[in-house]
């Protein structure tokens, strides 16, 4: 298909092994790979393909999910229709469900059609370290995605090192993290980490689901896996479901668990160390970020005590710490800013076409100390007496609903692109299963009424515009929104209030103060 070194591929595929291939065949090749999690929407696709100015897409007719068959092409027809993306020249196609789809000759091919006519030689593209590996886009705190930028050298060093220490790999082990492609852990522990130490690893297309509650630990039983790394969303809902599924399974093979994605509680925890690992096998509680590449906070098995809820000590050669806004170290058990102080090799390079919005979401944030500045990485976190970090959650207006990061802002312009909706808040609401829940505000146009109708409308026209990870778990209709004289929302109020909380912190900077007492009501 032309594809060359530099150019750009996207990928939009279901959790099947092709997709793996997809990124490595990019990777050989020089290409960089953006992958878009299947789980977005068409209007989500175009923006990401747009903005990279993909050269040609890989993705499948569908995908499995919870015992149906979900398509997929008809999303990437849809977001490249009317040359809306006219960097695309071709769409590849794996055959998966076999589902009928609509065809654009001469743009679209099938995987299985292209592949006999291609050479079986393919040598591997000379690269500098620096050069480009892929783009992946995470949401910002405006509606545009960033386009986080990984290159070769740094990225697959750290994921290979980050992967070997933490999960103390070994030559018989069988590793399964549950993760989508789609996502930076995907990247870097299913894909780069993983088969550069040269693992055996489980790729499962399913999910836990009414048919089959148990399915995950049919999968470690039968292939007896020995590391388990998964979200702690997953792990609630698996302690929600009862212990008879993992009870009913031979879970013995496991030595190692691990979580990723958001901060486990306690409970969660316990539990996970309890039913799933037998009390005898290390948890690692790993924080990291889709711009880091890797591991950031994480404790080593056997080398590093572990707290129930604490990721624990920083991994060797990354220095983090906890400051104020001014840049300070805060003392023990206080909460601040999470920090990083030092470069590490796996740090993304800048956002993809902006630089300027690379210095400035993640250097200017915490002013320099004797002209050193340093990574903040959007979340906040306490340090106890004995060096432990305890990640606290998103300190800016993104959420992190079921492990993935979701801009506010993002979600407010889906809602506020219906007709009914005159203006959005969104915010986040804590959750038993999900650490976060979407929370949205909504006024309407004059013409419009509130009704539960209306409701479910808006909720599937945010899955229709972003996907169905953005669904917001309740919409409440109000007539105005706490605001500054300037005009910001005050996003503290409307936290406090989706969560049933009084409402803390001064309210004198508001323009008018009946606002919050109608919505108070209005609950």
């Amino acid at each position: 298909m032309g594809v060359a070194k530099g150019d750009r591929v996207g990928i939009y595929m279901p959790m099947i092994p092709e997709a793996a291939v997809a990124m490595l065949a990019c990777a050989r090749i020089g290409a960089a790979h953006t992958v878009v999690f299947g789980g977005f929407s068409s209007e989500a696709l175009r923006d990401r393909l747009n903005d990279a100015e993909a050269k040609v897409v890989i993705t499948a007719d569908g995908g499995f999910r919870k015992d149906k068959a979900m398509p997929l092409k008809p999303a990437v027809d849809k977001a490249l229709e009317g040359n809306a993306v006219a960097s695309v020249t071709n769409v590849l196609v794996v055959q998966r469900t076999k589902q009928d789809v609509d065809w654009t000759e001469g743009r679209d091919v099938w995987w299985h059609d292209g592949q006999p006519g291609a050479s079986t030689d393919c040598a591997a593209e000379p690269m500098d370290s620096e050069d480009l590996l892929f783009i992946l886009y995470t949401s910002g705190t405006t509606g545009k995605p960033k386009g986080v930028v990984h290159t070769t050298g740094g990225y697959n060093l750290y994921t290979h090192t980050t992967f070997k220490w933490a999960f103390d790999i070994k030559e018989d082990d069988v590793y399964w993290c549950t993760a989508d492609v789609g996502w930076i852990t995907g990247h870097s522990y299913i894909v780069y980490g993983p088969l550069s130490n040269g693992a055996t690893s489980v790729m499962y297309e399913g999910a836990p689901r009414a048919s089959n509650p148990g399915c995950f630990w049919d999968v470690v039983q039968k292939y007896k896996v020995t590391i388990f790394y998964t979200a702690p969303t997953a792990i609630r809902a698996f302690l929600k479901m009862g212990d008879q599924h993992p009870n009913a399974r031979d879970l013995s093979s496991l030595r190692i668990l691990g979580t990723v994605g958001e901060p486990i509680n306690p409970e969660a925890w316990m539990w996970y160390h309890r039913v799933i690992g037998g009390e005898k096998c290390p948890i690692i509680d790993t924080w990291w970020q889709t711009e880091t590449g890797g591991f950031m906070i994480t404790p080593l098995p056997g080398a590093v005590a572990t707290k129930p809820g604490s990721a624990t000590k920083p991994f060797p050669g990354i220095l983090a710490d906890i400051v104020d806004a001014e840049g300070n170290p805060v003392p023990a058990n206080e909460g601040g800013y999470l920090v990083v102080k030092h470069p590490w090799p796996s740090m993304m390079r800048t956002v993809y076409g902006d630089d300027a919005r690379f210095r400035r979401t993640y250097w200017e944030h915490i002013p320099p100390k004797d002209g050193k500045y340093v990574y903040f990485a959007g979340d906040g976190a306490r340090k106890d007496e004995d060096g432990y970090f305890w990640i606290m959650g998103r300190t800016d207006d993104v959420l992190n609903v079921s492990g993935h990061r979701l801009g506010t802002m993002e979600i407010e312009s889906a809602l506020v692109s219906h007709p009914a909706v005159a203006e959005a808040a969104v915010v986040g609401r804590k959750d038993d299963l999900k650490g976060e829940d979407v929370f949205a505000f909504v006024i309407l146009e004059g013409t419009h009424t509130a009704s539960d109708e209306l409701k479910a409308e808006l909720k599937q026209h945010v899955v229709k515009e972003i996907g169905a990870i953005a669904r917001p778990g309740e919409i409440r209709f109000a007539d105005g929104l706490p605001k500054t004289r300037s005009g910001k929302i005050i996003r503290r109020f409307l936290r406090n209030l989706a969560s049933g909380e009084e409402l803390v912190g001064d309210a004198t900077t508001m323009e008018d103060q009946s606002v919050l007492e109608k919505l108070r009501n209005e609950a």
